[in-house]
């Protein structure tokens, strides 16, 4: 088992990470752009944990931009905020150079961390990426995180009233946007283990 150091965790791993952080920072609240932040260091920290094969710069990009949707301007009238962000991630990937079948990966990892289960052997990222918003979120899988992992990001990383927010957000989505992923979050009693979530203690 392979463990990183928070500052590990929390480096961009190439200048394109980086660029990727700061279109993070550029466009997002302080608190959805933290939890950006933690949710790849608990991603990248799992994968080292659990001997994940993964693509460090493709993880990064993906977690920096999975909830880009959720921004006012990039928020889509009628499209999922994960497919909105998605493809924000694919216009990102061609202004860095990136050929189309990894613009595509990354728009792909950032749909698939709405999903309720991704299998890594058939998308580490996605499966990785999944598995720590779940924790950042509503502290799903709590146990997979060593306490200092958890607690070191956290110190690190603050919440600045994460879980408020992203309920608000996410109950908007399911408003607007029936039949989306946000909605059988909300329906799955997702506002709920958020308001409950041990990272916040």
């Amino acid at each position: 088992m392979t463990t990183l150091s928070i500052d590990a965790l929390l480096a961009p791993p190439t200048d394109i990470a980086e660029r990727a952080l700061d279109v993070a920072r550029s466009m997002a609240s302080p608190a959805l752009l933290n939890h950006s932040v933690r949710s790849h260091a608990f991603a990248a920290a799992l994968g080292h944990a659990e001997g994940i094969d993964f693509d460090p710069e493709l993880l990064y990009v993906a977690s920096m931009l999975h909830d880009i949707g959720l921004v006012p301007v990039f928020d889509s009238v009628s499209a999922p905020f994960e497919e909105a962000g998605g493809r924000v991630a694919w216009v990102f990937g061609a202004g860095a150079g990136w050929p189309t079948s990894r613009r595509e990966r990354a728009s792909e990892v950032i749909v698939r961390h709405m999903w309720s289960e991704v299998d890594p052997t058939f998308d580490a990222e996605g499966h990785l990426l999944e598995r720590a918003t779940s924790l950042d979120v509503s502290g799903s899988g709590w146990d997979a995180w060593t306490p200092d992992i958890r607690d070191g990001v956290v110190a690190r990383v603050p919440r600045l009233g994460f879980a408020a927010e992203f309920t608000e957000c996410i109950r908007d989505q399911a408003r607007r946007k029936p039949g989306s992923q946000a909605e059988r979050a909300v329906l799955g009693g997702l506002p709920e283990r958020a308001a409950r979530n041990r990272l916040d203690d």
